[in-house]
């Protein structure tokens, strides 16, 4: 649900309009956060769970970092980023913003290993969930680090894991899964379509406004680079397929992933990638050709 807060050409009407649709087709599991418009995209979700009450969804939130920096840093301490005030209060916040009682999955929005072992963000969590406030308690892997949270997932305190799984960001097979379906930690599979290019929508001349973080993520370092791997990709694509279509239907072939996040803005989205899902995933034969796309890359100034 970021997409539906604080980027450009956002439309609350079609928003609601695409949650519902979403409903109706059969999601029971919505991903938003507190920084996906400060709360906007929180409300959203609220509304949506109100307004179907005969349906079982699941909600699921983040906490965003006391410094407001996304991604983390090594040097950033769990003071800098995770104190145990500021855990509750934006628990609290959030629960506000939702108008629910409880949130299934309170995530961090960032994480580093370091603060594996520092006893003061369990207590915090214990005492939410001892009060019923949350269900369980995930972290959302910084983008192509997914080695940076293995200790914790040893810790055995956390119940999910959100990372960035797609066919080029496929490093979380290596270490992540692996150790995940030991713990019985599950996967949120997010950015499927690598922030928009495996839409088939992006160009080499794409451009977004000022302020929009695809303006920087698809910036004069990225844009060519990635438009070439997509060109290379795209004759794979089954004549009765699409582009985006397959990309989802690569990470639902892997029984590690208990769920992949796409955004939809807009009913078409919805339709599109519901349509996707229920096709299930892509035979063996294909998998292994899209294997042979991974792009193994490192974090960068511009690379959030």
């Amino acid at each position: 649900m970021w997409g539906l807060a604080g980027w450009t050409g956002s439309d609350d009407d079609l928003t609601r309009e695409a949650l519902d649709d979403a409903v109706q087709l059969g999601c029971n599991f919505f991903d938003t956060a507190w920084a996906y418009g400060a709360g906007v995209s929180e409300r959203f979700l609220g509304e949506l769970v109100r307004a179907h009450p005969e349906r079982r969804l699941y909600t699921a939130t983040k906490i965003p970092p006391k410094n407001l920096t996304w991604p983390s840093r090594a040097e950033f301490t769990l003071d800098d980023v995770f104190p145990p005030d500021h855990i509750r209060r934006y628990a609290e916040s959030s629960l506000e913003n939702l108008g629910l009682d409880s949130v299934d999955l309170l995530q961090f929005h960032v994480w580093e290993d370091a603060w594996a072992h520092d006893k003061r963000w369990l207590r915090v969590i214990e005492d939410l969930k001892r009060q019923k406030l949350i269900g369980g308690v995930g972290i959302s892997v910084n983008r192509w680090e997914p080695e940076n949270g293995l200790e914790t997932l040893r810790t055995g305190l956390i119940d999910a894991v959100q990372v960035i799984y797609n066919i080029f960001d496929q490093t979380p097979e290596d270490e992540l899964f692996p150790l995940c379906r030991e713990l019985g930690v599950a996967v949120i599979a997010r950015v499927p379509f690598d922030e928009g290019s495996l839409t088939g929508h992006l160009t080499r001349e794409s451009t977004f406004p000022q302020g929009d973080f695809r303006r920087f993520y698809f910036g004069p370092e990225n844009l060519a680079p990635t438009m070439d791997r997509v060109d290379a990709v795209t004759p794979l694509v089954p004549s009765d397929s699409t582009l985006p279509e397959m990309a989802l239907r690569f990470i639902l072939a892997n029984p590690d992933v208990a769920t992949v996040i796409p955004g939809m803005r807009q009913p078409a989205h919805v339709r599109a990638n519901v349509d996707a899902s229920d096709l299930g995933p892509l035979d063996a034969g294909l998998v292994a050709q899209l294997r042979a796309h991974r792009w193994d890359r490192r974090p960068t100034s511009w690379s959030m």
